[in-house]
């Protein structure tokens, strides 16, 4: 089987056979002229060996190749026929046809490159002609992308390229022609550099040998005398060296073949319209005429001579043996070629910077023969040109590899240079877009050699096209920026600063010209860099940490910012592309942020593994380079900046560097004007030593590129500073560089100065110096001098145009004359000087601060070069998020003003919704990190936008429901608050105030309006009341006015609101549902202490102040300061002082009753209901209740209801949680006040008058231990409070009193107090001198003020709660429980009239009137119509009002019945207290047994029972007894009755029984004389018999003890008194019956026992007797001669009556204070003013007899008797069955 491909072969040969012999040359067919003619018989010979074989692999690939070739390289055939010859070569690659495992296949290849990029033919039109190099582009593209292209060698390819460019860049074609080029150049370029990673750098010899054949050159280029810097081969990027001369190549033919596409691809004929055929050779080199732009591929001429490269290679090795470099014959690499052209030098001035040719020494060595020589053109110095003999053969051919492309790739920079006049615009841009496909195809970062040329000429060529004003250019060249800095910023650390400084100019610029689109575009190429991960990072760490780099992110930040900001009020993109690119850095953050709450664990690992590669990358870039010398690289490069102390310094570190920086600028800025000065200031900052120490300032100078080098000069010029001038010489190293060299460095650092004897003593130590380290080469110091100045000069020479104007620049040879003999009077070495005058010459020295232009751009480029190769230039790279914190702080200002502002200005969904999300991320940014002012600014900035704040409440709901930006500004913030708020501070306030515009516009969900309220029935209350009828009468007689006034038009828009606002409203509402601003409360038990703080604290904010104030919404705060407190039950104690303090602000200051107070006050009351529960807190709380016993006594009467309702609730809730007798004084006081209106105790009233707000306050401990003693002075009475207070019983436990004084924030009035007041042990019993309450009076003498009735049935409802649970009983409160029972008789007496009572209700009055008179003030102001008028002052619940005439006038039917009940309650409650009052005592009595030894024991005698308990208690049944309501009356008699006679009472011993008669009987019976009921005349006198009856029976039954006392002559005369003014007193006979039945009864049994018989007497009658009857006479004249018939009394005379009778019994007089035994636990002494103690009894009797006192009798048995023992706290009664129903 014949493989199918020879006919493939046979085929082609058949077509291009064919079509040759159809030409008009062979028209004769003779086989003669076949044979005569090689390229037929090459085909003929062909066809011959492929009959021969089967497979085609049988041959080699050249074989059947090389019949094609020669058609394509023969210059007779014409264009058709050479066409179909690469027709055929193409298929045959196409088809695989060449093997590329063949070992022939190398060189078939390289062969068909060759005769493909030399093709020949004659031209006929242009048209057909271009179809021909149409297919030769197709072959080469072909050829080079195939497998078998592997095999081409550096030579071809870059032929391959070069023809490409040739027709690329060849005007006279067709635009398609060229844009075909264009395209196969892309395909190509992108497989060279894809292939990259596989080429290896080699050493560098075979570099050199290599780069001789390697120049493209594009079309015409050779004329550019700046050209050749563009193609040198890769060398140090030091020194650009020009040559002024044009140069030429020899040409070889004069005539021009026309089609040669190696000589340029002309098709105008030279002078001539035939189509000569030159003959010309086919070995390549280019062939060119002054008439064709030269655009060949020259192989050699252009390149440096095999010597330069082997100085090339020495100079690397001469930085360790100078001698070579001085001593090779002919290394002085300056001198010209035949050509006039200048040869680059390539020996570098410092080692250092010879990045690209960096090696290992060994590799000299390592140059073989073979290698480098082989196969390539040399020339000589002379410029004679030597072929190669060698015959190529298949094993020499070497692969393409890195060569190739380096040259490829300087090919490419070299068409962007802007500055070369050869480079046409589309040249540039060709020359950008194929740089582009090269470097997003390959990584080239790893390979020196194109490194060394990015550096240099890419970057250079690329920052110059920035200021071209074509945009394509502009936009190229900004992308291939991109592509750089993306992937090689680590190593191009200055020239990326000097990029974003450029950029930053371009925006920033002010040029009216600059268009819009460059100013897009460079902020684009902003974003983009600022979306390259950590790339924002590394700026920071690389220039803002740098001492000696701009702040470059501070700086664009800024830029931004500013950028950001519209100064037109129009959006443009420019603005939205600064915001981007500043969100950023806040995306990048946000997400790094995240992704650390994520997982903070899995993180960690994670850096630690970035760093470690971080650190290991920035190592291999630097030492996998292949072969870098120790030589060129004196230092390492190091892991890290020597300004950081390890690879990634902490925050703090970097902000010591920022701060240094800062001094740094400082310091330069002085140095610049004043050297001294700068070294002093940076002295005293400690950054330089002191005393200065030379080598530091002198690196100091050396490394700080922002000093001024004129300064510079100066400093170390001067005579003062030798020392420093040498230690600044020594900073250079000089070693191993040529004089010229060395002292352009020098020159460099600063500005040399005019004067000649300065300038001679720089130079001395510059030669000293450089003399030394170079091993002395010259004989003397001062030749090295002489020769120094005398470059100075020749620079001068050269380059000063003032000198250049006056005389011809000098020559070469006459600067060798000038220097003959100095060199120790023999001469220098003439190549050196040679060399010294051309590097001079080529490229001056420039002088700093001296030049403009492109001679000042070149110096600023090598000084940047420079600082790249010195440590300065390490560029960190750093892993994602390092120093977000860092950057998060300086960007934050910046971007929440951009974002705010564009928010602001902006109407689109998109940008809005982008801001929105910005303000999002920083949120959690500033949460993460804890930033909480970042966070209140932001919630500040929020705010504005929410409108609330700024738009007035009759408004708000439209404007802002109709305001989307508004909307999701207010849902931004309330979510950022749910989200965030543990971080927010001052921005709570700005939150509160929306809040509380929206509650104003009544757009707050109902829930977070309504509030608990005690007294309506709902339990709930809203905080929004109606407006009150008066501003509603006003408002409408004004809207009657306007609808009178207006058009219909107006007036159909005051019906209502109209639709669309309606709408709006709830849109609104929907929008504030969403927003759940309740959450905030519910959720405030999340917050962090701080911010919960700062949250109540803008609550508070909201009080009472004149102008703005408004009650409702400080109610609305109080509320929800309230809910929050609640809601953070679990630490209330934190926060408890703050809302103490704050309601006691509001309670205790009201001057007058209004809402707030109201709210106030059931708030207290609520927190005490909730919070009793918690041990930690309660005994605070309770504290806190007597605020309510602090506010002015009108007030609290205002509040009463909800006070009563509260307390009710309070105790039936957490009764059990009180223990303290203080805390149950503290209750039943206020049960007092608000049920009975008594006034508070004077001890709780705040003792100043001042009229300021806040003097008043104290804490609660203080009010509570005032001295009793202090108290007294103003009353006649001391409280039982006063008593506990001076009585040592502390009135709180000791913590809660350090609690409230040491941390209430109070001025602590008198420690000592405090102090003191625990002191006294309880058993002390210290007499007190204070007046006592009179105890014979039932009422308790308490001044009553008014009392609201529903208050007295709540509070006697909630005293009976107590009672009637005997577990709430405790020695604690049962005292108290007893005086407030009584005080709350006295209060329901008559139902609560009190006709009498008048004197009291002034003061009430006068406060009252007060309060109107204010509020009308106030209406004034307001103008009467506003919403706040003093109407709102009246509650809406307008039952309240307690004025007295009120209640005279029209009372409810119903209230009588229920002012009834209570006071049968109250009975009740008294009757079954005094029932199990015994077997409660007694079973505390037992419960305290174990306590003994310490002495704490409740007696559960009969005396301490009488005392504490039964007496007070049936004083207060005997005073309902005086009520004027018949039912109460006789219910009270029955229990009083019972209670007289029940069993527990027979245990009472004579005295008790005897008070029991002054106490309970007499004042009794004293009060029913009066007139109580004047309507019930009957009812009273059946009262006033039971009363008699009473007495008569408890006499009676108790006569034996009372026979016991010696004051019971006193005792029963003052009954007789009794009988006798009740004979008188009724209207009927009912008590002129009863009395003498009752008087005859005691008589009869005192007669029975005894008592009036006496053994003594002459009549055997006792005194009593005869007193008895002389009494009795007086109103029964005739019930002795009924009774005792048979006795008989003389009679005595008045007077005798009269002096015998006050023989027992002294006449009474007014009482005066007495001393009394009192202790801690005395009885509650009832209180009363002391000029009334004893009017009710001393009142002359109204009867029908002299008037007479009633005898009280105080004699010391009775005294003794109301002496308790003192009785302790102790547990309650243990089972309720002690209850006696």
């Amino acid at each position: 089987m014949v493989d199918k491909n020879i006919y493939i072969i046979q085929g082609e040969i058949g077509t291009v056979v064919g079509a040759i012999k159809r030409n008009s040359r062979w028209n004769t067919h003779t086989p003669l002229d076949e044979e005569q003619d090689p390229l037929l018989n090459s085909f003929s010979h062909l066809k011959e060996i492929l009959n021969g074989i089967k497979e085609l692999s049988d041959v080699e690939p050249n074989i059947f190749l090389r019949p094609f070739l020669e058609v394509v390289r023969s210059e007779d055939t014409t264009g058709p026929i050479t066409g179909l010859a690469l027709t055929s070569v193409n298929k045959f690659l196409s088809y695989g046809l060449i093997d590329a495992n063949h070992e022939a296949a190398a060189e078939a290849i390289e062969n068909m490159a060759d005769a493909v990029t030399h093709a020949r033919f004659v031209g006929t039109d242009p048209a057909s002609d271009e179809v021909v190099l149409m297919k030769i582009l197709q072959v080469l593209r072909t050829l080079l992308l195939t497998p078998v292209g592997a095999h081409l060698t550096n030579e071809s390819v870059c032929e391959i390229m070069q023809s490409c460019f040739r027709i690329c860049f060849e005007m006279r074609l067709s635009e398609l022609l060229r844009k075909s080029a264009e395209h196969t150049l892309v395909d190509m370029v992108q497989l060279l550099f894809s292939r990259l990673p596989q080429f290896k750098e080699e050493a560098k010899s075979f570099v050199g040998a290599n780069m001789k054949k390697l120049k493209m050159r594009a079309g015409g280029m050779s004329e550019s005398s700046k050209w050749k810097k563009q193609k040198r081969s890769p060398r140090p990027p030091r020194h650009i060296v020009r040559s002024p001369s044009g140069q030429m190549e020899p040409s070889q033919s004069t005539t021009l073949s026309n089609n040669n596409l190696s000589g340029g691809v002309p098709f105008i004929e030279h002078g001539s319209s035939s189509s000569s055929l030159a003959a010309s050779d086919s070995t390549g080199s280019s062939i060119s005429s002054p008439a064709t732009t030269d655009s060949g591929l020259d192989t050699c001429s252009k390149a440096t001579s095999r010597e330069d490269l082997t100085d090339l290679e020495q100079s690397s090795s001469t930085a360790t043996t100078p001698s070579t470099a001085a001593t090779t014959p002919g290394a002085e690499p300056g001198r010209l070629d035949s050509e006039g052209r200048q040869v680059e030098p390539v020996q570098s001035a410092s080692v250092e910077s010879i990045p690209e040719v960096l090696e290992d020494r060994d590799a000299i060595t390592e140059q073989s023969d073979s290698a480098s020589v082989h196969d390539m053109d040399y020339v000589n110095p002379r410029g004679v040109r030597f072929t190669q003999s060698t015959q190529r053969d298949g094993a020499s051919l070497i692969p393409y590899g890195l060569p190739c492309l380096r040259e490829l790739f300087r090919f490419l920079i070299s068409l962007t240079n802007p500055h070369d006049r050869h480079n046409t615009d589309a040249m540039m841009h060709m020359g950008l877009q194929l740089l582009t496909v090269a470097l997003e195809s390959a990584h080239i970062a790893n390979y020196q050699s194109l490194l060394g040329l990015v550096k240099d000429e890419l970057c250079r060529h690329l920052f110059q096209l920035l200021s071209v004003d074509r945009m394509n250019l502009y936009a190229a060249s900004i992308r291939v920026c991109f592509l750089l800095f993306e992937s090689m910023r680590v190593h191009l650390k200055f020239q990326l600063e000097m990029y974003l400084k450029k950029l930053m100019d371009i925006i920033t610029s002010e040029n009216i010209k600059m268009p819009y689109e460059m100013k897009e575009m460079a902020l684009e190429a902003l974003v983009q860099l600022w979306r390259i991960p950590s790339f924002v990072t590394e700026l920071y760490i690389n220039y803002d940490c740098d001492f000696y780099c701009s702040n470059l992110f501070e700086d664009l930040t800024k830029l931004l910012s500013k950028n950001a900001f519209p100064v037109s009020g129009q959006l443009y993109t420019t603005h939205l592309l600064s915001l981007e690119a500043l969100l950023t850095v806040i995306d990048s953050t946000e997400a790094h942020c995240q992704a650390k709450v994520l997982n903070s664990t899995a993180q960690k690992d994670q850096s630690d593994t970035m760093i470690a590669e971080g650190e290991g990358s920035t190592n291999n870039s630097a030492d996998t380079t292949t072969g870098i010398s120790a030589a060129a690289l004196p230092k390492k490069a190091p892991k890290k900046p020597q300004r950081f102390s390890s690879y990634l310094p902490d925050s703090q570190e970097l902000m010591e560097i920022k701060t240094k920086k800062k001094l740094l600028i400082t310091g330069t800025e002085q140095f610049n004007q004043k050297p001294k000065k700068g070294i002093q200031f940076l002295q005293e900052k400690g950054l330089l030593s002191n005393p200065m120490d030379n080598n530091q300032v002198a690196q100091w100078l050396r490394e700080n590129p922002r000093l001024d080098k004129k300064m510079i000069g100066e400093f170390i010029s001067d005579r003062k500073n030798m020392e420093l001038l040498d230690s600044f010489v020594n900073t250079f190293t000089f070693q191993g560089l040529r004089i010229d060299e060395a002292l352009r460095l020098y020159l460099e650092a600063f500005r040399l100065p005019g004067e000649a004897p300065v300038i001679q003593r720089l130079l001395e130590t510059f030669t000293d110096n450089w003399h030394k380290v170079n091993g002395s080469p010259f004989m003397t110091n001062d030749a090295g001098f002489a020769l120094a100045y005398a470059v100075i000069m020749l620079n001068t020479d050269q380059h000063n145009h003032n000198v250049r104007k006056q005389n011809i620049p000098m020559t070469v040879e006459q600067f060798k004359k000038n220097l003959k003999g100095v060199n120790g009077n023999k001469d220098f070495d003439q190549d050196m000087l040679e060399d010294i005058y051309n590097a001079i010459k080529n490229e001056e020295i420039v002088m700093p601060d001296e030049q403009t232009g492109l001679v000042k751009e070149n110096y600023v480029w090598s000084v940047l070069l420079h600082r790249g190769a010195t440590p300065e230039g390490v560029f960190l790279h750093v892993p994602p998020g390092s120093y977000d914190h860092d950057l998060f702080t300086m960007t934050w200002g910046p971007t929440i003003a951009a974002l705010s502002y564009v928010f602001d200005k902006s109407l689109d969904d998109t940008i809005i919704q982008k801001a929105i999300t910005g303000f999002r991320k920083c949120a959690m940014i500033s949460a993460h990190y804890g930033f909480s002012d970042v966070f209140d600014n932001l919630i500040i900035s929020l705010c504005k936008f929410t409108t609330l704040s700024s738009e007035s409440v009759e408004n708000l709901p439209t404007v802002f429901g109709s305001n989307g930006k508004a909307q999701v500004a207010a849902k931004t913030v309330f979510h950022l608050a749910h989200r965030h708020g543990d971080i927010l501070r001052e921005g709570w306030k700005n939150i509160m105030d929306s809040m509380l515009q929206l509650f104003r516009a009544e757009l707050l969900p109902k829930a977070m309006v309504e509030v608990e309220d005690f007294v309506e029935p709902s339990g709930k209350i809203s905080l929004q009341r109606e407006e009150t009828p008066s501003n509603r009468g006003e408002s409408a007689v004004l809207s009657f006015v306007n609808w009178l006034t207006l058009s219909g038009a107006e007036q159909s828009g005051l019906r209502g609101p109209s639709t669309e606002n309606q709408e709006a409203k709830q849109a609104a509402i929907l929008c504030i549902k969403q927003c759940d601003p309740e959450k905030l409360i519910t959720e405030s038990k999340f917050l962090q202490l701080e911010s919960l703080q700062e949250l109540m604290k803008a609550l508070i904010s909201v009080t009472p102040d004149e102008e703005t104030y408004d009650e409702e919404d400080a109610a609305f705060c109080l509320e929800m300061l309230l809910r929050i407190v609640l809601e953070n039950r679990d630490r209330v104690s934190c926060v408890w002082q703050t809302v103490r303090d704050h309601l006691c602000h509001l309670c205790v200051h009201a001057n007058e009753s209004c809402f707030l107070v109201e709210r106030a006050v059931v708030g207290l009351l609520r927190l005490a209901i909730r919070l009793l529960r918690r041990e930690d807190i309660s005994s605070q709380v309770l504290l806190s209740l007597r605020l309510l016993l602090m506010m002015k006594p009108h007030v609290l009467s205002w509040v009463s209801r909800e006070v009563a309702y509260g307390l009710h609730e309070l105790l039936k809730t957490n009764a059990a949680n009180i223990h303290c007798t203080d805390d149950w004084y503290t209750l039943f006081s206020l049960l007092e006040c608000i049920g009975a209106g008594v006034k508070p105790p004077a001890s709780f009233q705040l003792t100043t008058t001042s009229s300021s707000n806040d003097t008043g306050a104290q804490s609660d401990s203080e009010l509570s231990c005032d001295h009793a003693t202090e108290v007294s002075l103003d009353r006649g009475y001391t409280s039982d409070s006063e008593v506990y207070t001076a009585h040592g019983k502390s009135r709180m436990p000791r913590s809660t009193t350090d609690v409230d004084v040491a941390s209430s924030g109070w001025l602590v009035v008198g420690k000592d107090d405090l102090e003191t007041s625990k002191t006294p042990p309880a058993s002390s019993k210290a007499p007190l001198n204070h007046p006592l309450v009179n105890q014979y009076s039932l009422t308790l003498g308490q001044d009553l003020g008014q009392h609201d009735t529903k208050s007295l049935i709540k509070c006697v409802e909630t005293l009976s709660f107590i009672v009637r649970d005997a577990a709430h009983v405790t020695p604690d409160n049962f005292e108290l429980c007893v005086k407030a029972i009584r005080v709350f008789v006295e209060a329901s007496l008559n139902g609560g009239y009190r006709n009498h009572d008048k004197k009291k209700s002034h003061k009430y009055d006068s406060s009252k009137s007060r309060v109107r008179k204010k509020a009308g003030g106030r209406e004034k102001e307001g103008g009467g119509g506003t919403r706040r008028g003093s109407g709102r002052a009246s509650s809406q619940r307008p039952s309240r009002s307690h004025s007295d005439d009120e209640e005279d006038e029209g009372v409810p039917a119903s209230y009588h019945t229920v002012s009834l009940q209570v006071s049968q309650d109250l009975l009740d409650l008294m009757h079954t207290l005094h029932t199990r009052a015994a077997s409660i005592y007694s079973s505390w009595a037992e419960e305290q047994r174990h306590l003994e030894a310490a002495g704490r024991k409740i007696e559960a005698d009969s005396q301490t029972l009488w005392t504490s308990c039964w007496c007070p208690l049936l004083q207060g049944i005997a005073w309902l007894c005086c009520d004027a309501r018949r039912q109460v009356r006789m219910q009270a008699l029955t229990y009083l009755q019972r209670a007289l006679l029940v069993h527990d009472l027979q245990t009472l011993d004579a005295t008790e029984w005897e008070s029991c008669f002054n106490k309970v009987l007499f004042p009794l019976l004293t009060k029913l004389l009066d007139n109580i009921s004047p309507a019930d005349v009957g009812g009273m006198e059946e009262t006033r018999m039971r009363a008699c009856t009473l007495l008569s029976k408890v006499f009676l039954q108790h006569l034996s003890p009372l026979l016991s006392l010696p004051t019971f002559a006193a005792l029963w005369l003052t009954i007789l008194d009794f009988m006798d003014k009740y004979m008188h007193a009724g209207s009927s006979d009912l008590l002129l019956e009863a009395i003498p039945e009752s008087l005859k009864n005691m008589l009869l049994v005192m007669d029975t026992a005894g008592i009036f018989h006496s053994a003594d007497s002459r009549t055997g009658y006792s005194d009593l007797w005869e007193i008895t009857w002389e009494r009795i006479v007086c109103f029964l004249p005739n019930l002795r001669e009924e009774l005792f018939k048979q006795t008989v009394i003389p009679a005595l005379s008045s007077t005798c009556f009269r002096t015998d009778r006050s023989s027992p019994v002294p006449p009474s007089t007014p009482p005066l204070p007495v001393p009394v035994k009192t202790s801690p636990t005395q009885a509650p002494s009832p209180m009363s003013q002391s000029p009334l103690i004893l009017q009710p009894l001393a009142s002359p009797l109204q009867v029908g007899v002299p008037p007479m006192s009633l005898p009280i009798i105080l004699n010391p048995a009775l005294i003794e008797a109301t002496s308790p023992v003192p009785l302790l706290p102790g547990p309650r009664p243990t089972s309720p069955s002690d209850e006696v129903k």
